[in-house]
């Protein structure tokens, strides 16, 4: 069952540390340069600030329940994103980048849905 509600405060603290993840990321890669600023923007913070905020909707079994589904999806996702990480690489450099993020945001969009789909409707 997927979480259909989220309190302010989960939605406040995925904000803030998302944003701040972001922000540090850019800085890094800014000074470090891009491949390591590249591994700090794979941090999985929305992950964790999810993990973190579902306690305030959740509690007991259903709780442990709903973190484990959480973890499940997160699993899922981040391997989603590392072909698309992957095919922005190729397409990029083949495409240009305009084109290339395009088509590689539209084939992560397209494969998440169709995962989606396949779990939760079928």
């Amino acid at each position: 069952m997927p979480m259909l509600s989220v309190s302010f405060i989960g939605i406040l603290l995925r904000f803030i540390l998302g944003g701040t993840a972001v922000a540090v990321a850019s800085l890094i890669a800014k000074r470090v340069g891009g491949v390591f600023g590249g591994i700090f923007a794979a941090f999985p913070v929305v992950f964790l600030a999810a993990l973190l905020t579902i306690r305030w909707d959740h509690s007991g079994y259903d709780l442990i329940r709903q973190s484990i589904v959480l973890s499940q999806g997160a699993l899922i996702g981040m391997a989603i994103n590392i072909v698309c990480a992957l095919a922005a690489g190729v397409l990029v450099a083949r495409q240009g980048w305009k084109r290339g993020l395009t088509l590689s945001v539209l084939g992560w969009f397209l494969v998440s849905f169709s995962i989606s789909y396949m779990v939760f409707i079928v």
